[in-house]
């Protein structure tokens, strides 16, 4: 589905990155459903992942039952580029950013900012589900 959008909005990126989940709790669950998302969709479009690029570098509280506004708190600085992969050719790319759920756009909105320091020129994101 997420690919069937892409294509269907005219969509263009050079690199696919899922939402990552803090180490402590992949751990816990066992995956990151994101991830499972991104990599197929990544697979669908022929497009290479970059997800070691994006890292959770704070745990942070589940988003679920906090307001707009404590939301965007919750993720402040909690997303980092890691500089081990500098290698990669971010500068000036477009970055698809997967992730299963979009609420508010406070963990997006918090991914792409370290996305755009770190030098993407452009980040998209795809969602497979919203509240409305």
């Amino acid at each position: 589905m997420l690919a069937a959008c892409y294509r269907r909005y005219h969509l263009r990126a050079d690199l696919v990155i899922a939402v990552p989940l803090h180490a402590e709790r992949e751990r816990l669950r066992g995956y990151n459903h994101a991830r499972l998302l991104a990599d197929v969709c990544a697979h669908e479009l022929g497009l290479p992942c970059a997800h070691p690029l994006l890292q959770r570098v704070r745990a942070t509280a589940a988003q679920a039952g906090l307001s707009s506004s404590e939301r965007r708190q919750n993720v402040v600085g909690a997303f980092q580029c890691q500089p081990q992969w500098s290698a990669l050719p971010l500068s000036g790319s477009t970055i698809l950013l997967i992730d299963d759920v979009c609420t508010t756009g406070a963990t997006l909105e918090a991914c792409t900012t370290a996305l755009l320091q770190r030098g993407a020129g452009r980040v998209q994101a795809l969602v497979l589900a919203t509240p409305d």
